[in-house]
Parts: structure tokens; sequence; C-alpha cells
């Protein structure tokens, strides 16, 4: 695990290395912002990086990241809506073309919608996160009765539904709906496991998931 000096290392790689070679590249984003096409909503788990996983340059995909990359129904009522406000520019302001949400395998904060450990904790102490993968729990239900709870089988059919909520949920939101349906926006869900480094594609009419060739 790294520690502050070591990231300070990284960055003076980065400084001397990275940054001279990606220097035209910066150049044009600080002249011109940013114009990426693709959202990308990610986990934010350490191990499933989407830069890293895409292998794409600065400035080519906007990304959002938190727990089990869950995106909540859209709502008015007042609060700090963050998954939503990241949505709204990219959709709105940003224009992008398509968003991807991507699952992956060992997902806590889907295991943690499966097994319900949490349920009943106090915020600081697993509340937070309990009240979050909330948002799954209808999809959960089909998945527990057909695998249980604690088998790595049901744990991946719990990732992977949770990337059918999220598209779902996606549609909840006026400006996406309407995008959607004009043809200017496009919605996919994808899924990657590091233990094969497999990315699978979720068929948009079966709702399953496919290696991507």
């Amino acid at each position: 695990m790294p520690e502050f000096a070591e990231l300070l290392q990284g960055y003076r790689r980065f400084r001397k290395e990275g940054y001279p070679r990606q220097k035209a590249r910066y150049d044009d984003l600080v002249s011109k912002g940013q114009s990426p096409k693709l959202m990308i909503i990610g986990c934010s788990d350490s191990r499933v990086d989407p830069a890293q996983i895409f292998d794409v340059d600065p400035g080519e995909i906007f990304v959002v990241r938190n727990v089990a990359a869950l995106v909540p129904p859209f709502e008015t009522s007042p609060g700090q809506h963050g998954v939503s406000a990241a949505l709204e520019f990219a959709v709105q302001f940003l224009k992008v073309r398509q968003i991807v949400v991507m699952g992956h395998g060992m997902c806590g904060g889907c295991k943690a919608a499966l097994t319900q450990d949490l349920h009943g904790n106090p915020l600081g102490e697993g509340g937070f996160v309990a009240n979050w993968v909330h948002l799954l729990d209808e999809a959960r239900e089909p998945v527990a009765q057909k695998y249980g709870t604690e088998s790595r089988e049901a744990e991946r059919a719990m990732e992977m539904a949770a990337v059918g909520v999220s598209i779902e949920n996606l549609r909840t939101f006026p400006c996406v709906r309407e995008k959607e349906a004009s043809g200017e926006l496009k919605l996919r869900g994808a899924f990657f496991a590091i233990s094969d480094g497999v990315l699978h594609v979720r068929n948009e009419k079966t709702g399953e998931f496919e290696p991507a060739e």
C-alpha cells in the first residue's frame, strides 16, 4: 500500500516522463477544454480503474465512481446529489453520446447488498454503506432466492444485476430518457473482473453479459 511519500515519487515520475510525453494533449485540453463523448459510471474499488482498463488518454472519458457503481433514481428532494449532478453535467453540458455503467468482480458494495450484514449499523460504522446499497434491495430478492447469499455465484449474479439497476435508474432522469429516445444518447452495461481480465458487455435485449470481442 503506497504511503503519501510513495505517491509523491509517482508524481515525480509522471512529471519527468508522463507529463512531457502528453504535453501536447494537455495543452489542447487547456485551450479547448474537455469534450469527452463517453461517461463511465464505475465503482470506487481501487482495483478497477476505468482509464487503465480502457487504456484511454486524459480528456477522453468522464468518470464517476462510487460504491458499487450505483445510480440513484431521479428525485427532486433537497440533498447533496453527487451522482445526479455529475450525470446532469455530462449529459446536458458535455453532451456525452454514451453512458457506460461498469460493474466488477468481488465488489464489496454488492456483497453488502446481498448479505445485508451492514443493515442496522449506525452511520459511520457501515450505516452509510447500508443506506446506499439499499438501492439494490429489489434486485437482490431473485438473486438470493436462486443462489442464496453466501456463494461466489450469488455475488457474481448480484454484481451483474446491479448494473441493470443503475441503467434503469438512469432512465428515470428526464434528460437521459429524452436523449435516449431521440438517439442522441446510448446506455450500455459492462462488467470487468481482475480474476481473468475479461470485459463483459451487457446484451441490451436479454440483459445477459457476453465477453467483449
